[in-house]
C-alpha cells in the first residue's frame, strides 16, 4: 500500500515538498484504511460483549476517520500556495472541531459509566485490537507528525496528535479490561478516561482557534 503513487495533482511545486506532501498522503491512507477497520472490528466486540468502552473506542475510531480525510482533502490544496493557506485554516478548525467532539464523548461515556457502575466487559476480540493499536498508531503517529513539521502544515501535525491519541485511548481501553479481568477493578477504564479528557480538550480548543503544534515552525 505504502508504494502507491496517489493522483495528487503537484503544479510548481519543489521536489523535497512534492515528496513531502506524496509521503503524507500515503500515510494518511494507511490510517484512514486501519482507522476503519479498527472502528469496525471495536464497534462488533462492543455490541457483542456489552462492552461501552469497546463502543466508546470504535466511536473514537471514526472521529479519526473524518480527521484523517480532513487530512487528505488539505494535501490535495497543497500545489497553490493561495488555496494551501485557506485549506491549512479550515482544517486546523474541523480537526479541532473533531477533537472537542471525542472529549465531549468521552466525559459523558466515563462519567456515565462510573454513576452506573458498568465494569467494561471482557472481550478477546477487544484486547487483540487494543494491543495491536498500541504498537500500530504510535508509528503512524510519529510518522506523521515529522512529515507535518518539514510542510509546516498545522492542521496535519493536529491530525496526527489524532492519531497519538488514539495510542492512549487503546493503552487506557487495554488497561481498563485487564484490571477489570484481573483485580476486578470496574472503575479503572473510566476514571482512566475522564483522565484524557483534558488533553483532549485542550487540542480541540487551540485547533478551532487557529493555534497549532506548528505555530514556531
Amino acid at each position: 500500500m505504502l508504494d502507491a503513487q496517489p493522483d495528487v495533482p503537484m503544479g510548481h511545486v519543489s521536489p523535497t515538498r512534492d515528496a513531502l506532501v506524496r509521503r503524507s498522503f500515503r500515510l494518511n491512507i494507511l490510517t484512514l484504511a486501519y482507522n476503519s477497520l479498527e472502528g469496525a472490528i471495536a464497534l462488533i466486540a462492543g455490541a457483542l460483549a456489552g462492552s461501552i468502552a469497546l463502543t466508546g473506542f470504535g466511536l473514537d475510531s471514526l472521529i479519526e476517520v473524518g480527521a484523517s480525510l480532513t487530512a487528505l482533502w488539505r494535501l490535495r490544496s497543497d500545489v497553490d500556495p493561495a488555496r494551501r493557506e485557506r485549506a491549512e485554516r479550515v482544517s486546523l478548525r474541523v480537526i479541532g472541531a473533531l477533537f472537542i467532539a471525542l472529549a465531549t464523548y468521552v466525559a459523558i461515556d466515563a462519567a456515565r459509566a462510573l454513576l452506573r457502575r458498568e465494569a467494561p466487559s471482557e472481550s478477546i476480540l477487544g484486547i487483540a485490537i487494543a494491543v495491536l493499536s498500541v504498537m500500530v498508531m504510535p508509528l503512524l503517529a510519529r510518522a506523521k507528525r515529522q512529515v507535518a513539521l518539514r510542510l509546516g502544515s498545522g492542521a496535519l501535525a493536529a491530525e496526527s496528535e489524532q492519531t497519538a491519541l488514539c495510542a492512549y485511548l487503546s493503552a487506557i481501553l487495554l488497561a481498563g479490561l485487564t484490571l477489570n479481568a484481573l483485580v476486578g477493578w470496574w472503575w479503572a477504564d473510566p476514571i482512566a478516561g475522564l483522565a484524557m479528557v483534558p488533553i483532549i480538550a485542550r487540542e480541540g480548543i487551540e485547533g478551532v482557534r487557529g493555534r497549532s503544534a506548528c505555530d514556531e515552525c
